[in-house]
């Protein structure tokens, strides 16, 4: 059979496995980096270890190379057996559970006597470089449920026969790197030696299965890449980000607190906060009417009943709050659709009156864990800029163009870079195949007419549709999620939304959900550690902090800040009774954007010395000068995307 392999085309025998076909059409400098496939068969996409015999009905393979992100993924996962393997010959006695990739690294759970602490890391991580440099090869066997129930049974890993039990399939398959076997799917890189540059981070307590009833296990968290110099990358990278950490610098600059013992995973933001947080949503309030939305807001409580007629409640009730009212069951928001929808609903409309465009800064509430509560990157309660564009079919297109064009507008505002995806169907989904491959094509069709590089998802879409997922890169190169474009033909039929065409006949209307920020509280997360608190000037709370040498400048100072006020400028006049120098560091630990000292020469002269959080000395300035330096600071990010900046 033929089979396509990078633009080749491959003659293959029907016992040829995927390491001996990409050996056919690879040079040798990409095969040796090659660690798994991606078979596409009959439509459907999967990965294939590099020694399993290409199915027959596959018609394109394609490498999977050590560097890609999948090829991580794989290393990882792969690593976390390395450790298990290492850790059961350093340590006899320990039962080991499950040991996953995850995001950046891996985990396994271990039941040990004695929990692992990071003194233990030094003697498990040589252990684990022995069994790489020797280059084992990972390989699989299926067997039956029973006999793998009593594979484990013999050798007292009643975790494992506890999860073999639970599986609803006739045969498991178990892969076996020297002495470890372990119950797993794979696939997983062809020997440990790709495994090259591994560190061990952390340990932590975890409940068996995530259940407080359950033991205790010692989790122990893990990264693994393919070369040293990936890995000294990164470890730079991680130490770059605790520099920038929001949560340290959201204490220290005032912005934001937490009480966890009052409200866990809920903000209480602080002045300073909330005033740069009310800068932000009030120029994108502004943004929003320019363009066309309409400003709305719905409710926080609507019936069971109505988050059943949407699928929520069948596809995301556990991470939703529900409260009675007299003996009626309501759902607190998780997200904004379901009221725009109803307020669409609420008048007849026309064609004439397509597209609808409902914006909201919306709170919301969704039931996290408390394991992964993080900052402002992962709350319980948030505000989304949401909006739902409602519009006719042959509209769709570009309105979505539309809200790509807003996408590029608000990164280059903040100077980020960003990847761009398709997400598709998932397994667990709602509506009609032709109306998911209607959305789909339409959402490729709008990222290819903008010209925007993108990849494929599979499988990774919103319950009732596709989406456009557009992760951004900070400046130290972190991927973070954000905004994302989703269609649906479905929800809107749920509710029964129409408008009447030209012809005079009903028809349904396409809705498009979108959000750009995403969460306000996590995308202010990822803004602090962008610019790590130093704020570009027209979002800085304080935009200028006035500082007097002796107290006999006070009044010029005040008057000083009077002028700039009235400018529009924010500014804070220093008149404390103490030395310049620690009023300048104070200042600078504020992050504050210009420094304006008034001494006797300075009130006289009727400006002040200039100084920049860097810094930087810019001399002295008149009132005049000073505002026109604030002004073209903090109008200068707008200019690109045709933005503006307001002072009123």
């Amino acid at each position: 059979m033929d089979v396509r392999v990078e633009g080749q085309v491959v003659d293959v025998a029907c016992w040829e496995t995927a390491e001996v076909i990409l050996r056919k059409a690879l040079s040798g400098k990409k095969f040796k980096s090659a660690v798994a496939a991606g078979a596409v068969c009959d439509g459907r996409t999967f990965l294939l270890d590099l020694f399993a015999i290409l199915p027959a009905d596959c018609t394109e393979l394609a490498p999977v190379y050590a560097d890609s992100r999948e090829g991580l993924d794989l290393i990882r996962h792969s690593a976390a057996h390395i450790m298990a393997a290492a850790i059961i010959k350093l340590f006899p006695g320990v039962r080991v559970t499950i040991g996953p990739s995850i995001e950046n690294g891996f985990y396994y759970d271990f039941d040990v006597e004695h929990p692992f602490s990071d003194e233990h890391f030094p003697a498990i991580e040589e252990e684990m470089r022995r069994i790489i440099a020797t280059r084992l090869p990972f390989t699989r066997e299926v067997i039956t449920r029973d006999e793998a129930v009593r594979f484990f049974g013999d050798t007292g890993e009643h975790y494992k026969v506890e999860i073999i039990e639970g599986i609803d399939a006739d045969t498991v398959s178990l892969y076996t790197c020297g002495t470890f076997t372990d119950l797993c799917r794979g696939p997983h890189i062809p020997h440990t030696g790709f495994a090259a540059a591994i560190k061990l981070l952390s340990v932590s307590g975890a409940y068996w299965r995530g259940d407080e009833k359950n033991k205790m296990l010692s989790r122990i968290y893990g990264t693994a890449f393919a070369d040293d110099k990936a890995l000294t990358a990164w470890i730079k990278q991680q130490e770059e980000a605790k520099r920038r950490d929001h949560r340290r610098l959201g204490r220290e600059l005032q912005f934001f607190a937490f009480q966890e013992d009052v409200a866990p995973g809920m903000v209480f933001w602080l002045p300073g906060g909330m005033l740069m947080r009310t800068i932000l949503e009030d120029f994108w309030r502004k943004e929003h009417l320019k363009r066309g939305y309409d400003m709305v807001q719905g409710p926080q409580l609507l019936r069971v009943e109505t988050w059943q007629d949407s699928g929520h409640y069948d596809h995301y009730r556990e991470n939703m709050y529900f409260t009675n009212i007299e003996k009626d069951a309501y759902g607190i928001k998780p997200m904004n659709c379901i009221a725009h929808m109803l307020i669409y609903r609420n008048s007849p409309r026309s064609y004439r009156d397509l597209p609808q465009r409902y914006f909201e800064l919306g709170v919301v509430h969704r039931h996290e864990k408390s394991g992964v509560l993080h900052g402002l990157l992962r709350v319980r309660q948030f505000t989304q800029d949401d909006a739902h564009i409602l519009c006719a079919p042959e509209q769709l297109e570009g309105e979505i163009f539309s809200v790509i064009h807003l996408i590029r507008d608000f990164m280059s505002l903040f100077g980020f870079n960003y990847k761009v995806a398709v997400s598709t169907r998932p397994e667990s989904s709602i509506g009609t195949d032709d109306a998911w491959e209607s959305a789909t094509a339409v959402l490729i069709r709008a990222v290819e007419k903008a010209g925007l590089p993108y990849n494929i998802n599979a499988g990774d879409g919103a319950f009732y549709g596709p989406k456009i997922d557009v992760r951004l890169l900070d400046c130290i190169g972190r991927e973070w999620q954000c905004s994302t474009i989703q269609v649906d033909f479905t929800l809107p039929e749920r509710f029964d939304l129409t408008y009447t065409g030209r012809d005079g006949q009903r028809y349904r209307p396409v809705m498009v959900h979108r959000a750009i920020m995403g969460s306000l509280e996590r995308f202010i997360g990822v803004l602090i550690e962008h610019y790590a608190g130093a704020l570009p000037t027209w979002l800085a709370p304080n935009q200028a902090r006035v500082l007097t040498v002796t107290e006999a400048g006070a009044s010029a100072a005040l008057r000083l800040s009077g002028e700039l006020v009235a400018a529009g400028i924010r500014v804070h006049a220093d008149t404390r009774n103490k030395k310049l120098g620690f009023k300048i560091r104070e200042a600078q630990m504020a992050k504050t954007p210009y420094m304006l000292i008034v001494g006797e020469k300075e009130a006289q002269a009727g400006g002040a010395n200039v100084r920049l959080r860097n810094g930087e000395n810019w001399g002295f300035k008149t009132v005049g000068e000073i505002v026109a330096l604030v002004r073209a600071d903090a109008e200068e990010p707008f200019k690109q995307g045709g933005m503006r900046y307001s002072f009123a």
